[in-house]
């Protein structure tokens, strides 16, 4: 056994805990150690041996080494600085299809779910096929399965498999009803009122309004409200997302509404 000297100043800690609590062991590194001078310094995988000795509660716990002998200071700095250089980076969808041959449980309720519309997970936005894999694997995350099969449900029913339909806003947008009002948004009235409306001008609605999920929230919303005797309010959407200076949008939307039924 040699000695390790971690060539590092600052080791956060936090991240090291956080990472003791989802510990794996088949998920470890060889750590890389440079033989320079007579000492063992560790230039690579300064946090995974402080992971390993707290899990241990020993600094003499063995861990795989990768040694390198006569390197200099700036070699090592130059292989850490460029090891990950030509590495191309997991698409989502492959490291959603590894989850599944991984029997994970997350991965293959959500696939499961999906297939039972007759739609396919995909790397590309293809017809049939939901390519938003990290939105929909958030949207199960943050709300869970029910509201996950809800979203799908509404936009399968509303947009019938469109390929526009399960971007990653639309899907947000979405959740975002049903996880704000619930019963109260009618799924036949959500069919009928914002599927009047195509994609492309709802997203033109939505850009006009605000960016991202709220500003497709909005949209739908409006489309949904439309001379419907029963409209949702619209403070309920914001619930809970802290004070925004969305409020002020609401009688701009009324307005709106009187000009177009006018």
């Amino acid at each position: 056994m040699v000695e390790l000297l971690l060539s590092c100043l600052f080791i956060p800690m936090q991240h090291v805990k956080r990472t003791v609590e989802n510990f794996d062991l088949n998920q470890i590194n060889p750590i890389k150690v440079s033989r320079r001078n007579g000492i063992n310094y560790v230039f690579n995988g300064q946090h995974t041996a402080e992971i390993i000795a707290m899990i241990s509660g020993s600094r003499e716990t063995p861990v795989w080494c990768m040694i390198y002998d006569d390197l200099e200071y700036v070699e090592e700095a130059d292989i850490f600085a460029n090891q990950m250089k030509n590495v191309k980076p997991l698409q989502p969808i492959e490291i959603f299809k590894a989850n599944c041959e991984a029997g994970n449980e997350k991965s293959l309720m959500i696939k499961a779910l999906v297939e039972s519309y007759d739609l396919k997970i995909s790397g590309a936005a293809t017809p049939g096929t939901i390519a938003a894999i990290n939105t929909i694997e958030k949207i199960y995350d943050r709300f869970g399965y029910d509201i996950l099969n809800r979203t799908i449900s509404l936009i399968v029913m509303t947009w019938e498999g469109e390929t526009k339909s399960f971007s990653s806003n639309i899907l947000n947008g979405v959740t975002k009803l049903v996880n704000a009002y619930g019963d109260r948004l009618k799924d036949d009235v959500f069919k009928d009122k914002v599927g009047d409306i195509s994609i492309k001008e709802l997203t033109r609605t939505a850009k006009e309004r605000r960016a991202g999920l709220f500003g497709f929230a909005e949209a739908m919303l409006l489309a949904y409200n439309k001379r419907n005797k029963y409209p949702l309010n619209w403070q309920t959407l914001y619930s809970g997302v802290g004070k925004i200076k969305t409020f002020e949008k609401q009688p701009k939307a009324v307005e709106e509404e009187k000009v177009r039924e006018g």
